[in-house]
């Protein structure tokens, strides 16, 4: 977790500690822990608002970010095609209407300023704040190799 970008994918059986070892590597890193909440009601609109929660922890608010995600969590693979789309670029494609991705882009341009960075279009705003995202936030995938799902998964992602 201490190199900007830095990811990891921990596999282990379930009670071998691949949750409580990305707890420690963040709490030695003075890094925020978050995990979502699965519950049988669980949409894809939950999901992609606390995904947005996080982006904005991180990429605008500039906190150091571990999200955790273990494979018990996933109620649809379309939550694993975001998680990749976050580690390729840093968002999800168009998972923010334009008025909140204006009030992110708001929200990062005294943070460019700040930095010493003549940012002026929203595009370069926009890209300022997902490159914050790959930098910033450190998401652990914790799976387990049982079953075909994970050899899947692996292929496909």
């Amino acid at each position: 977790f201490m190199q900007p970008g830095g990811h990891c994918l921990l596999v282990g059986v379930g009670g071998s500690g691949r949750q409580s070892l990305t707890r420690l590597g963040a709490s030695i890193n003075f890094m925020e822990v978050i995990q979502v909440e699965i519950s049988k009601s669980y949409t894809t609109v939950e999901w992609r608002d606390d995904l947005k929660k996080i982006l904005r922890r991180s990429g605008a608010e500039g906190k150091p970010t571990v999200f955790l995600f273990s494979d018990t969590q996933i109620k649809d693979e379309a939550f694993v095609e975001d998680i990749n789309n976050i580690l390729n670029a840093g968002e999800v494609p168009n998972m923010f209407p334009n008025d909140e991705k204006a009030a992110v882009i708001e929200t990062v341009r005294p943070i460019a300023a700040k930095m010493g960075l003549k940012l002026e279009s929203q595009m370069e705003l926009w890209s300022f704040f997902t490159q914050r995202c790959k930098e910033i936030l450190h998401i652990s995938l914790c799976f387990s190799p049982i079953g075909g799902a994970f050899r899947e998964r692996l292929r496909q992602y």
